[in-house]
């Protein structure tokens, strides 16, 4: 079953491509036992290891073979050779629910119902099983040729005990509730059905509750729960989405009570998830892991993530704290984020010459992480006036995030060695990320760069028709 050559993956035909992201191929392809068609992703080993994807891949697998339920997308198997892993998936032939509004635009009531309550449908199942999507949202959920909903994409997805709180901040910015926009702990469940009420809005309207070009104005209307409905909404499904867009999660709407909702319940057939065995047999899985070794791929992996999501991006500009909403900042001048425009390696040099051109030295602390001391070495004491760093973040191969914060020691210092890093980073070529932070005042760009791609995974991590390319 492990064979894969030209086109053919063990017993399935391959017919054509599909789909094609930064890190992963699909394509359709045929099972020549039964006859039916099938979806696999591609996915490169190497791709994976390198921007450290493997446990996310390994978690959407794990995670959807939990799950038996006719609105969900079903994984057959797992087969991996030496340099590649075959994911076997259910083909969905109608596309994604996000292709069906860029034309259709807003979908009739009836239409709209039927997805909405298949949709809360396939949440309750998973929820009931302890998964959380976590990114639920037009471009995830597919339809088969009837019309029925599909939800696809758990990369992001988290297994948890009802009950226990999440804490990574995940998801689509449009989409994402506002408890995740604070960087609080919260429920699961109460995040998707946030999501999902986005959603029925989107399909009712034709558009978003809410939208902005800057992505700070965004969070602070998601924060408020500030929208408004269109006049040909009815006071039934006002009052419903009022219910589960409360930016407030513990007064929410829970799924229990969107069943009983009168709107919800018209001409509603409930669809019936399948108990799986909780011992599922996962080998094919570690077997397609398996030579996912750093031995193997010749990539070195740092001890700590370098990479980060654009939560954490967001909440490393102080224009985009969102905190600030809230509370003052103390010593605003005392933080800043540049962007490098350069790989790892070279913006790391680049921060050694930064330090180097005004009289300061650099001491690695890990693999990303520096202090920025005077070059004077005089006394321990003496260097403990400045408590200056620089943590290097990894966006894409090409493009960092530099964060630099000073707990002590003379304002000046920082102030020079933020302007000389500042120069260095922009001789060669101005930075497209440099505008990231511009100093603690004046608005950071990172909203309209967001903008041009709400999801919250980068560019490279975009998804494939609806199957994730990770």
């Amino acid at each position: 079953m492990g064979f894969a050559g030209g086109n053919a993956v063990g017993k399935y035909q391959l017919v054509k491509l599909i789909g094609e992201g930064a890190f992963a191929k699909v394509k359709l392809a045929v099972d020549t036992v039964s006859g039916k068609y099938v979806a696999i992703k591609i996915i490169d080993k190497r791709v994976v290891v390198k921007n450290n994807l493997v446990l996310q891949v390994q978690r959407e697998i794990r995670t959807m073979r939990l799950l038996n339920h006719p609105n969900i997308v079903k994984i057959y198997e797992v087969i991996g050779t030496k340099t590649k892993i075959y994911i076997v998936m259910e083909y969905v032939s109608g596309g994604q629910l996000s292709d069906k509004l860029s034309y259709a635009k807003r979908l009739g009531e009836d239409e709209a119902r039927k997805i909405f309550q298949q949709l809360i449908d396939a949440v309750d199942y998973c929820h009931g099983r302890g998964v959380y999507h976590r990114d639920l949202k037009p471009e995830n959920l597919l339809l088969d040729n009837k019309g029925n909903l599909k939800v696809s994409d758990f990369g992001l997805s988290a297994l948890r005990k009802p009950g226990d709180l999440l804490s990574t901040a995940c998801g689509s910015p449009c989409y994402v509730a506002p408890e995740l926009v604070l960087n609080n702990k919260y429920d699961g469940s109460a995040a998707d059905v946030w999501s999902c009420g986005v959603i029925l809005f989107e399909m009712l309207s034709g558009s978003l509750p809410f939208n902005d070009p800057s992505l700070l104005n965004l969070y602070r209307k998601i924060c408020g729960g500030r929208y408004t409905f269109p006049e040909w909404f009815s006071e039934s499904q006002r009052k419903l989405i009022s219910r589960i867009l409360d930016p407030h999660s513990r007064t929410r709407i829970t799924i229990g009570e969107i069943v009983e909702d009168e709107w919800f319940r018209t001409n509603y057939k409930p669809a019936c998830g399948l108990e799986c065995d909780e011992n599922i047999n996962l080998d094919d899985v570690q077997a397609a892991f398996g030579g996912i070794e750093e031995s193997e791929t010749g990539i070195k992996k740092p001890k700590s993530s370098s990479f980060i999501n654009a939560f954490q991006l967001i909440a490393m500009s102080h224009d985009l704290d969102l905190s600030g909403l809230f509370k003052e900042k103390d010593e605003p001048e005392q933080r800043r984020t540049l962007g490098s425009e350069n790989t790892f390696s070279e913006t790391m040099k680049k921060i050694e010459a930064a330090a180097n051109d005004v009289s300061l030295t650099v001491e690695r602390t890990n693999n990303f992480k520096m202090k920025i001391l005077p070059r004077e070495k005089k006394s321990r004491c003496s260097r403990s006036y400045l408590n200056l760093s620089a943590e290097v973040i990894e966006v894409a191969p090409s493009h960092c995030v530099i964060e630099i914060s000073k707990s002590a020691g003379e304002l000046g210092f920082y102030k020079q060695f933020c302007n000389s890093l500042s120069s260095i980073l922009a001789e060669p070529e101005k930075s497209s990320l440099s505008s990231l932070s511009q100093a603690s005042t004046g608005e950071s760009h990172v909203a309209d760069s967001a903008e041009s791609s709400p999801r919250v995974k980068l560019d490279e991590n975009k998804p494939v028709h609806g199957y994730s390319s990770s």
